[in-house]
Parts: structure tokens; C-alpha cells; sequence
């Protein structure tokens, strides 16, 4: 694993949740995320409430560029979700900058195990230490629906 990645200039990183953009992050999320599709706006704002948030802002504008949530207990397990990077900044290192600030912040809580779910980025959770489960045959689901 690489040095801590740094946030392009001109960008910061919050978890300050009245920060967040939640009509920005509700649409990015139920109109171009393939496991949010649909999401209804309602669901999206609890879930917001209810998680650790992480927003990348413009410097000068304030606007918001990317999002993380991290639903954890802050001292033994975290599970990472929700990321997403607006395409105009895609390719400048955010996304790269936002999950190594996640994983800081969820290092000095002392989380033993932080989970992840993706469909096409493993390359980039893996530079942050991210590998598939040992044993997946111990881990179970409870699935509701969609």
C-alpha cells in the first residue's frame, strides 16, 4: 500500500453532515449508481442521517464533487458504501483521496474490519489495503429484496 494519497488542489474533504448535498448525492446515487438505481429520496436521507459522511467540496464554490457513507459503531467494524464520484472530476485522484480519508478516519476509531461491496473498482479499494474475503463461506446475508 502506497503513501496516503492526497486531495487534488482546490479540494476538501468534510464529514460534516450539514455539508452534504443530499438532492446532489439522492440523484447521483438513484439515476447513475447501478446498485442505488431508484432509490427512493426518502430512504436516501435516512440512510444520510444515519451514517458516517464523507463529501469532497470544491475549495472556492463549495460544491460538492463526492461522497462516501460508512455505517459503523466507530470501534469494531465499519462497512464502506455509497461512494461516488461526480464524472466532471473523475480521473483527478478524488475518489483515490476520499477512500484513503475514510480509511484514516475509520483507523484511529481502531475498526478491526471495514467491508466493502463493488462491481467494477477493485483496483482502486485494493490501493487502499481492500482485498477479497479469506474464508467468503463464513460470511452470510440477509437480502430483503432490491
Amino acid at each position: 500500500m502506497s503513501a496516503t494519497p492526497s486531495l487534488p488542489e482546490g479540494y476538501e474533504i468534510s464529514t460534516d453532515p450539514a455539508r452534504v448535498d443530499a438532492e446532489r448525492v439522492h440523484r447521483w446515487l438513484s439515476t447513475d449508481a447501478y446498485w442505488a438505481l431508484g432509490r427512493p429520496r426518502e430512504k436516501q436521507d435516512r440512510a444520510i442521517e444515519g451514517s458516517l459522511n464523507f463529501g469532497v467540496y470544491d475549495a472556492v464554490s463549495g460544491e460538492q464533487v463526492a461522497y462516501a457513507r460508512v455505517i459503523t459503531d466507530r470501534a469494531t467494524f465499519a462497512w464502506l458504501c455509497d461512494v461516488y464520484v461526480d464524472p466532471s472530476v473523475r480521473g483527478k485522484g478524488v475518489g483515490t483521496a476520499l477512500v484513503a480519508a475514510v480509511r484514516e478516519e475509520l483507523r484511529e476509531y481502531g475498526v478491526r474490519r471495514v467491508l466493502l461491496a463493488t462491481h467494477d473498482a477493485h483496483g482502486v479499494y485494493a490501493k487502499h489495503g481492500f482485498a477479497a474475503l479469506e474464508r467468503p463461506e463464513d460470511w452470510m446475508a440477509l437480502v430483503f429484496g432490491p
